[in-house]
């Protein structure tokens, strides 16, 4: 469902020296605060920080959150891939589920198809694939992307893969609560149709979410720094969730973590 980081200065990082915290954690830690104690979580097949978030989610609710991955032979009830997972989210049995694109603009509608022109368009995508259903019926969407430029976060999307927002006199009990980005969190108010700046993860700034967001946005008048992972939970991560996580995503536990697959 979302799309691998494009290598720019927005982009996630790769490895830091042991024991500093990684942007990596840090979102795991966003995303996992935005989870909270829900029942049931969900994650794509290329989405390692979210489902680092709701694996942190579920040993920090001591197991009660359930976590979905799909694709993975451990982490996974689903036996018929995609089609049973968009039953479970008709029949109101996923309570939260993550979506990314190649644009997200400001009213929380997502781009999986392509920029430009959509007969001879610049760039084609990998394509929706069910994502305007989930957008619908998931009550809980957290959007992120994991390269926070103009490129990316634009002021209308080439092309509404999934809308952010629906009229009023249709029913949809689904949709975005919040947008994750290297550089901050955005909360999203469906009734505005607008996000709304929450906070600015440390060592960046509100000049710099704004140079680089091609949408505008509401914002306090003193916007807080987002909250570090503690130690505690900075163990979680290291040394629970990445090793459940290893043999579902070598390549990202092995750069972020250091840890290899034990498959």
């Amino acid at each position: 469902m979302d799309l691998p980081a494009i290598s720019t200065s927005m982009s996630m990082s790769g490895a830091r020296p042991k024991g500093a915290l990684r942007s990596e954690e840090l979102l795991a830690e966003v995303m996992s605060r935005l989870i909270g104690d829900l029942r049931h979580v969900a994650v794509g097949a290329q989405s390692p920080v979210p489902a680092a978030a709701a694996m942190l989610a579920r040993v920090r609710g001591g197991g009660g959150t359930y976590v979905s991955i799909l694709e993975s032979r451990t982490h996974n009830f689903f036996t018929d891939g995609g089609r049973e997972l968009f039953d479970c989210a008709g029949q109101g049995r996923l309570d939260a589920f993550f979506l990314s694109g190649g644009q997200i603009d400001g009213e929380a509608n997502i781009n999986l198809v392509s920029v430009g022109d959509y007969r001879k368009p610049k760039v084609r995508f990998s394509g929706s694939f069910g994502s305007a259903y989930l957008y619908f019926v998931v009550p809980r969407v957290i959007l992120f992307r994991l390269e926070h430029s103009r490129r990316t976060l634009v002021e209308k999307v080439d092309f509404i893969s999934a809308p952010g927002t629906s009229p009023k006199n249709l029913y949809r009990p689904g949709g975005p609560i919040a947008l994750v980005t290297p550089l901050c969190l955005f909360a999203f108010d469906r009734d505005q149709k607008r996000f709304r700046l929450e906070s600015v993860h440390p060592g960046h700034s509100v000049e710099e979410v704004t140079e680089n967001t091609g949408f505008d946005f509401e914002r306090p008048g003193q916007v807080p720094q987002t909250p570090p992972p503690s130690p505690q939970t900075l163990r979680l991560l290291r040394e629970i969730v990445a090793p459940e996580l290893a043999d579902v995503y070598p390549k990202f536990t092995a750069s972020v973590f250091g840890i290899e697959s034990r498959a």
